[in-house]
């Protein structure tokens, strides 16, 4: 297995910018480990850190009999066409890593994935925290500028051992002729917690994705997105999160702006136990005309459970504006303002070093508000 970064360095220099800033770092300083795939190439898997394993799925597949029971687990291999297209491949490829039982990571794994040429890329991720281990993975996806079409359809399995953590950073970078389909899902054990944070700042044809956390007891989810519809962008997003376990609780959150595309958010929090609790809420801005569609929906079973939602979409308020254009800033300073403080969302839990990325995405697209 290949295990350098040639192929990066061959791209022009405007391509390496573009994955720069979806988190990619070549030089692994603040990384404990890499998987970088290119088209349907795996041109690197690596990892400096002792009791984490990264692998590419073939051959964890080969080393352990066990994987099996976690390979099309999670998510089923017949769920859409878009998990049944990636289920026939004759060779899989993706990664998988293993935070092994008690391991703690201070800086996370990075998985890089960059479409340039292939009209599909597909991947099968599979991450496993073991018993109070704590991983984080920084995932980040691009293609080329110039692609004019293409599709992404990325599968992501989480396994959350008891007391342990997965956080889950990913950050899109796609261009507007390409459609990405991302299917993923987690199963949470005891006292198991799970953070997914997605951005994505630049402009893309469509996203499809309803990510999914089972909860066992007192484990934890929070699903964090911050997203901006560029014109003839297509943004169809969710989560959903199913509180099988007494004490689990979840938090689906969404930061949503349309510059002239359409977002539909949607959330689900399923309470089927007691002492569980739910929220979900949606905040919209539409800077341009387009659409924000909020799609709530909480579900209780039993008298125990506590779930409630919230959203809110509109237009920046003229007196906001005004307040800080009467304290020295321009019109155009001030709006900027108030879109920075509406997107400036910090997640409880998240690592600095994946925070700062957060930032820095949302630094990247600034210039085109």
């Amino acid at each position: 297995m290949p295990a350098d970064m040639n192929e990066f360095f061959r791209l022009p220099e405007s391509e390496r910018e573009r994955l720069t800033e979806t988190g990619l770092e070549v030089g692994l300083e603040n990384r404990c480990g890499s998987f970088f795939q290119m088209d349907q190439e795996i041109v690197q898997t690596t990892c400096s850190s002792e009791g984490v394993e990264v692998i590419a799925l073939q051959d964890a597949l080969e080393r352990y009999d066990w994987m099996e029971e976690r390979y099309w687990n999670a998510v089923k291999k017949d769920k859409d066409k878009y998990t049944k297209y990636v289920a026939k491949q004759e060779k899989p490829r993706g990664v998988v890593v293993i935070a092994h039982k008690g391991t703690r990571t201070v800086y996370p794994i990075q998985a890089c994935l960059y479409l340039s040429a292939q009209p599909v890329q597909t991947v099968h991720n599979i991450m496993i925290a073991e018993e109070g281990a704590e991983l984080h993975v920084i995932s980040g996806c691009a293609s080329a500028a110039g692609a004019k079409s293409g599709s992404h359809l990325g599968i992501t399995e989480f396994y959350v051992g008891k007391d342990a953590q997965i956080t889950s950073t990913m950050i899109h970078n796609w261009n507007p002729h390409i459609s990405v389909y991302p299917r993923s899902a987690a199963v949470v054990e005891e006292n198991g917690v799970f953070l997914s944070n997605y951005i994505c700042m630049q402009p893309v044809s469509r996203v499809q994705m309803y990510p999914e956390a089972r909860l066992a007891e007192n484990a934890t989810a929070r699903f964090s997105s911050i997203v901006v519809a560029h014109p003839g962008s297509h943004l169809d997003l969710g989560s959903r999160a199913v509180l099988q376990g007494k004490g689990s609780s979840a938090e689906l959150l969404t930061r949503a702006i349309t510059k002239g595309g359409t977002v539909i958010s949607r959330g689900h929090v399923q309470g089927t136990t007691e002492e569980t609790k739910g929220h979900i809420e949606c905040r919209g801005l539409i800077l341009e005309d387009g659409t924000i569609h909020a799609i709530p929906e909480i579900e209780g079973q039993v008298t125990g459970t506590e779930l409630t939602h919230e959203a809110a979409v509109g237009k920046i308020a003229k007196d906001e504006i005004e307040y800080l254009m009467a304290r020295g800033l321009s019109e155009e300073e001030a709006t900027a303002t108030i879109i920075r403080g509406f997107l400036d969302v910090r997640i409880e839990g998240l690592p600095p070093v994946l925070q700062q990325q957060i930032d820095a995405a949302i630094d990247a697209a600034e210039s085109g508000f």
